[in-house]
């Protein structure tokens, strides 16, 4: 009975899109293996999943799947996973002294819904006010990118941009907002194929009305070019 219970509530979270922290849950031997290990082993379980589906793996175009797949969560889409190639934020003084809103927007989520593993696929729109430092406009994409590449929830990687940008240029006053579909929900399930996620973060001086107002004001700008 306990068990039962312990399954219905595993699949309640999954599908209810929960997420039971602001961190990545990792174990702490996440990283014993080397990266060629873990896509050997990934190999395996990925041939095993076929072959179980009953899938003939000599089949010229099936064959090489297992290897693909395995490279693919370990160099692609998990990559974000790895703290190895995390992106260095360098920073720079202010010296034009620019004290307004900084916003870079429409950038492109691709990340992987942690309860079924099928995709997430977006945009985020990212804002910061400088306290005296600025960031390299490419490494707030590449910061999206990296918490982006990992199994997600999208409330977690939403904060998760802000927290590593307040860290990067030392302020609170950081706000992301991400729209996105989740294929979860588009072609499983309800299957709901219009339906998209919204989530915001806010910090600092973002959280006041006029300054989240201005921010929001700023992404439905038409800025295609």
């Amino acid at each position: 009975m306990k068990f039962e219970k312990d399954i219905e509530n595993i699949e309640s979270i999954g599908d209810n899109h929960v997420g039971t922290s602001s961190e990545t849950p990792l174990r702490k031997d996440a990283f014993k293996l080397s990266n060629e290990e873990k896509i050997e082993i990934i190999k395996d379980d990925v041939r095993h999943i076929m072959e179980t589906l009953g899938l003939d793996l000599t089949d010229d175009s099936l064959q090489g799947t297992p290897s693909r797949v395995a490279k693919m969560f370990i160099n692609e889409i998990f990559s974000g996973l790895d703290p190895e190639i995390k992106p260095k934020a360098s920073t720079f003084v202010n010296k034009y002294k620019y004290g307004e809103m900084l916003v870079e927007k429409n950038i492109t989520v691709y990340s992987t819904c942690e309860h079924h593993l099928l995709p997430i696929v977006g945009k985020a729109h990212v804002a910061y006010i400088s306290t005296g430092t600025v960031v390299g406009l490419s490494k707030m994409n590449r910061i999206v990118d990296y918490f982006a590449k990992r199994p997600q929830v999208q409330e977690r990687l939403t904060i998760q941009i802000v927290e590593e940008l307040q860290k990067i240029l030392k302020t609170e006053d950081v706000a992301c907002v991400i729209d996105a579909k989740h294929l979860c929900v588009n072609s499983r399930g309800i299957r709901d194929i219009e339906s998209s996620t919204v989530t915001s973060e806010f910090g600092g001086k973002f959280k006041e009305k006029e300054t989240k107002r201005e921010f929001l004001d700023y992404i439905k700008l038409d800025t295609k070019f």
